[in-house]
């Protein structure tokens, strides 16, 4: 009974003592390690809190919504299914690209050890589950829920002591739990379903149309704001992050490597596979395709936003290269928000990159759950500046990567966004390309569809 009365005491002690001004020999220990804890603590209310679980969930599900609405399978029929399935196939391509790539170069291995390891615990979890997880977290039970805790399965290690033996037997048990982190996937599923049962309402969804639409502008705008201002916060954080490492030249290395990795990448995608496609549909030189656009690619590099590309886009396609005003019309407003082959690959090596530094290994399963989150987020984010370093966060969060180190990729994002965004244009004036040849049927019948599109020019006018 003493003892307790002992330890309780001891206990109230410390608890009191938690108050009291600390002496001066106790000064510096006291505070020297809550100011990194201050720092990088992730349940601090800083931007990246507002982005990842606010301004970004509204974001992706409206950009969804609003481009899935925009897709007219009725008004369109089979021209929407192919725009639809060429934008899934490209950035699935894409993703894939950057997986292979990171992980044959491996970017972040020069870096290890480098810096303190995060906080987080590395669980081990087998590629069936990875898969298991997957399908579970496409239909959330509870979307409210969703947007702030996603199923993951979790190995248990289980030791009993056989007690004729005098040894121990390890068992791993897995079990189905959740963990903190957005559904990403269920999000934006459920946005899409929801997108397109808009579209085939035709007039009777176009309130609700009109409603997501305004809702995703004035939420770019937000974001806008948040990251013109942005740049002082992540100067911080970034010096942050150079005072945790040990050794700031296989940093720079692992940094630079990311980069060409990055950049080679979106040359592949650029001038191999979307040429190679392109010349496969329709059987015309890829090079003179690129000649008529260039003046949108320049622009999207300038301006490092799709959609502020897009009237530039729309120019170039309709008047270098007499593309139906149907197609352009319909694919292009569409392919700004939905068809993101550059931001795909570069989140793709982002992630991977990020696993190499904290020594994460990701196994086959896991390779192919980010490749569907990558796909799943860059398709809903918004042709903005700096989207793809907004998706980022989210993506690695679905991933269970740690985001402390998200300011090392801002030291290069300022070229990359630039590059990845010419990629993105790129992606979709090809995709016009391909549709419009694989069309020509359905398209020599739709004059009325053309007619009513020039009307509405000449009222605007």
């Amino acid at each position: 009974m003493n003892n307790k009365f002992q330890s309780s005491q001891k206990m109230l002690e410390i608890k009191s003592g938690e108050a009291v001004q600390p002496e001066e020999n106790q000064l510096n220990h006291s505070c020297s390690e809550p100011l990194s804890q201050v720092m990088f603590n992730k349940k601090k209310w800083n931007i990246w809190t507002f982005i990842k679980k606010n301004a970004f969930v509204i974001l992706t599900m409206t950009a969804m919504a609003v481009g899935m609405s925009n897709v007219g399978i009725k008004t369109y029929g089979r021209i929407g299914l192919r725009a639809f399935s060429y934008y899934m196939v490209t950035t699935v391509i894409a993703t894939f690209t950057g997986i292979a790539l990171a992980v044959s170069i491996k970017p972040g291995k020069s870096s290890r050890q480098t810096s303190e390891p995060s906080g987080g615990k590395s669980q081990t979890v087998q590629s069936v589950d990875s898969f298991l997880d997957l399908i579970r977290n496409m239909l959330p039970s509870n979307l409210v829920e969703a947007c702030f805790k996603k199923v993951r399965s979790m190995m248990f290690l289980l030791q009993f002591l056989h007690l004729y033996h005098h040894n121990y037997l390890t068992f791993v048990l897995p079990m189905v739990g959740t963990s903190d982190g957005i559904n990403i996937l269920g999000l934006l599923i459920f946005s899409a379903a929801f997108g397109l049962v808009l579209s085939s309402m035709e007039s009777k969804g176009k309130p609700l149309r009109d409603f997501f639409t305004c809702l995703n502008e004035a939420i770019m705008q937000l974001v806008n704001i948040v990251i013109w201002y942005s740049p002082v916060g992540f100067l911080f954080l970034l010096a942050g992050q150079i005072v945790k490492m040990a050794d700031t030249t296989n940093v720079a290395h692992a940094v630079t490597m990311y980069t060409v990795t990055v950049i080679t990448g979106l040359i592949i995608h650029s001038f191999i596979t979307l040429p190679l496609i392109y010349f496969i549909v329709t059987q015309k030189n890829p090079l003179r395709f690129f000649a008529g656009i260039l003046q949108a690619l320049t622009t999207a590099f300038g301006t490092s936003s799709s959609s502020a590309t897009l009237p530039v886009t729309l120019h170039c396609m309709e008047q270098n290269h007499n593309m139906d005003k149907i197609v352009t019309r319909f694919m292009l407003p569409m392919g700004a928000t939905v068809n993101m082959d550059g931001s795909s690959l570069y989140e793709a090596v982002a992630a991977l990159f990020i696993a190499q530094i904290h020594d994460i290994p990701f196994n086959f399963g896991q390779m192919i759950v980010l490749s569907l989150i990558v796909t799943a987020a860059s398709s809903g984010s918004a042709g903005i500046p700096q989207a793809g370093m907004v998706t980022m966060v989210i993506v690695l969060s679905s991933a269970g990567l740690p985001t402390e180190n998200i300011p090392l990729l801002l030291m290069v994002d300022w070229i990359l966004d630039r590059l990845r965004t010419a990629t993105n244009v790129l992606g979709d004036c090809v995709g016009v390309g391909v549709v419009q040849h694989l069309s020509k049927h359905e398209l020599q019948g739709s004059s009325s569809a053309r007619n009513n599109l020039e009307g509405k020019e000449m009222c605007s006018l």
